[in-house]
């Protein structure tokens, strides 16, 4: 936006001090909707980004509005409310959202709320600078602490699950590489873009960038069987055939199957993770309770990094992180590392040894 001074005259003719008038960079949009439309195609993000920040700004949209978001089964063919960009610099909005927003933050996990909170963020800074809007709504809505890393029992149960093969090399992969669940779901089987016998693969990551990421024998066990005779097309994919109007490059020409979408991909971790996540709890409970997200594997993977005594420039190339000081997320000891630091100075231990 620009700051265009603005003299006017007072009474009898007397000027008064010049007032600052916001001029947008350009026409504001008519609606919040086309707002975020804006913001999607403005910043250059890749396919699989501009989906999650889709979804994120249309659950703010319910939120700007006093609405509860929808949740689960519900989330699908919601008509999300339609209102003006303009509306969010309403006096009474900034107290609107705020209900909302701490009712959505006890009924999801951290990361989820975190990841929309900051996406939401950015798209209301971004729309300041344009000056279509002067206000932020979301001021004094506080992030929720993130979960501490799976525990090493925690990760063996997650191995030991019965799931698909599919689900199995997907959730080995994230771990093990530390990747965004995105990231991964973004990979292609194509011999440019997928190397198995280097254990490694090239991904569009966070901003639009290409990268490599790399995982260890426990994926590269598992990809031949998975990928099979495939030689293009997405490397995860759905179990039915695409949808007509799927961008070909989201569809295998060989099975007819889509790209596994992030929200599927999520919906089956935590449904999957349930019970590893409340080990007290009994099956017939299971359904009311919550599982893990994918995200915990990212961040669980990078702790142990971390408590192993990885660098920070190590920690950084793991993460593709921008800041140097990403990384200190994960400079907190999990609990088994905590239990082995104990442990290991107990001076009853140290003298029955």
């Amino acid at each position: 936006m620009t700051i265009e001074p603005v003299t006017e005259l007072g009474n009898e003719g007397a000027l008064r001090l010049p007032r600052a008038r916001v001029v947008p960079l350009s026409a504001p949009p008519a609606s919040y909707t086309a707002a975020v439309e804006r913001y999607l195609t403005g910043v250059g993000l890749a396919k699989s980004s501009a989906r999650i920040y889709r979804i994120s700004r249309t659950t703010w949209g319910w939120m700007l509005t006093g609405e509860p978001a929808p949740t689960g089964a519900a989330r699908r063919g919601a008509k999300p409310p339609v209102f003006p960009v303009a509306a969010i610099d309403d006096l009474a909005l900034p107290e609107v959202p705020a209900e909302p927003a701490a009712a959505r933050a006890d009924e999801m996990d951290a990361d989820t709320v975190n990841r929309e909170l900051s996406i939401a963020r950015k798209a209301i800074g971004r729309w300041q600078r344009q000056g279509w809007i002067e206000g932020d709504p979301t001021i004094g809505i506080e992030r929720r602490p993130a979960p501490p890393a799976l525990a090493e029992n925690q990760i063996a149960a997650l191995w030991r699950l019965d799931v698909a093969l599919r689900e199995k090399t997907r959730w080995k992969m994230l771990y093990e590489s530390a990747a965004r669940a995105d990231e991964v779901l973004c990979l292609n089987v194509n011999v440019e873009d997928l190397c198995p016998q280097d254990k490694r693969g090239k991904t569009t990551a966070k901003g639009g960038a290409t990268e490599w990421i790399h995982w260890q024998s426990g994926t590269a066990q598992l990809l031949p069987r998975l990928i099979a005779r495939r030689t293009r097309g997405p490397l995860f994919l759905t179990d039915r055939k695409a949808p007509a109007g799927t961008p070909t490059l989201d569809v295998c020409p060989e099975t007819g199957r889509a790209r596994l979408s992030y929200r599927r991909a999520e919906e089956i971790f935590e449904e999957n993770t349930r019970l590893p996540a409340n080990p007290l709890a009994s099956p017939d409970d299971i359904e009311d309770l919550d599982g893990w997200t994918l995200h915990r594997l990212r961040h669980s993977a990078l702790t142990h990094d971390a408590e192993d005594g990885a660098s920070t420039p190590m920690l950084l190339a793991r993460s593709r992180h921008a800041s140097v000081r990403s990384p200190e997320r994960y400079a907190r000891p999990g609990v088994d590392s905590v239990a082995r630091h104990v442990a290991e100075r107990d001076p009853a231990a140290r003298r029955r040894t």
